[in-house]
């Protein structure tokens, strides 16, 4: 490169430093563009420093199972064990979850939404994920006081958790009193915990208050049988930020929520909101479907769902 000029040579950017870039750019372009460019670029991609961070939480929503623990397996090794935080939702089967816990070692961000895993495999593999610090497992309905009182045990840096439900589909379970008391006596630690439409009392949270004197905030939306004082809770915990059991949502908001969970739901949203306004909103539920269609790259990529570059 001749001195003075303005050309650069990205090519020759250390691998960690084309990472940090290249996790500016989308899923599909970092597994299929990205590689095409250059041999320095394609290695780039192939390595750690892309994959520290996973997030396909959008694109696993609407996969196949089997492609998804492709996927979950494809890029979890090519992370190398770096893996810091992991956001997927859908995971069907133990034996993904399984591969997760396995490579589990720097992981310190697990969002997992709506998964169908056990509480056998939780209560088996709990310890692999001993550097969580935060985690969320909302609309896990499989998910129950084992696996909680696993995690608790095993996860002693936790100080996040999200284990929120729809009001679908807790609303035939009797009640979550066991599995908020496993969370009050092994998760002393947590700052944040959301516990939204889940089937429990006063006594379930005053218990929970109790055991993780530590919080800041709290969710319990939805949970209509908490009745807390609020005067007595300011004095006792002047830290903590209670959010429901009241919930205060938009129409747009709430069509999204329900939509989000149970899209081929016979139910209505109007069973349980109530509007706050009498506005029309002809019109702002009309949702467009996004389809992700990105080049053919290593690895086969079209067969995970995307199709090749024309």
């Amino acid at each position: 490169m001749e001195e003075g000029s303005e050309f650069r040579q990205w090519d020759e950017l250390i691998p960690d430093a084309l990472g940090l870039i290249f996790k500016k750019l989308s899923l599909e372009d970092i597994l299929t563009v990205i590689p095409r460019v250059c041999k320095a670029w394609g290695k780039a991609a192939q390595g750690p420093y892309c994959w520290q961070e996973i997030d396909i939480d959008e694109w696993s929503v609407h996969c196949e199972p089997e492609k998804l623990d492709r996927m979950l397996r494809l890029l979890i090794t090519r992370s190398a064990g770096s893996l810091r935080k992991l956001h997927v939702s859908c995971v069907n089967d133990d034996q993904s979850f399984a591969f997760i816990a396995e490579n589990a070692g720097s992981l310190q961000n697990l969002i997992m939404r709506r998964c169908e895993i056990s509480d056998s495999i939780v209560e088996q593999l709990a310890g692999k994920f001993s550097r969580i610090i935060s985690l969320d497992l909302s609309y896990c309905c499989q998910i129950s006081t084992r696996a909680l009182e696993a995690i608790g045990k095993n996860c002693k840096l936790l100080s996040s958790l999200s284990w929120n439900m729809h009001p679908l589909g807790s609303a035939f379970k009797p009640s979550h009193a066991d599995e908020a008391h496993a969370i009050a006596k092994t998760m002393p630690k947590l700052k944040q915990l959301e516990l939204a439409y889940l089937r429990i009392n006063t006594e379930c949270v005053l218990d929970i208050l109790s055991g993780c004197p530590d919080l800041e905030f709290l969710d319990l939306r939805g949970c209509w049988d908490v009745h807390l004082d609020k005067k007595t809770l300011e004095k006792r915990h002047p830290k903590l930020e209670v959010l429901g059991p009241q919930v205060v949502m938009g129409a747009f908001e709430r069509r999204a929520y329900f939509d989000d969970y149970y899209s081929d739901s016979d139910f209505s949203d109007y069973d349980y909101m109530d509007y706050s306004d009498d506005e029309s909103f002809d019109g702002m539920w009309d949702d467009e479907d996004i389809e992700l269609r990105i080049y053919e790259g290593p690895d086969n990529m079209y067969e995970f769902g995307w199709p090749p570059s024309p």
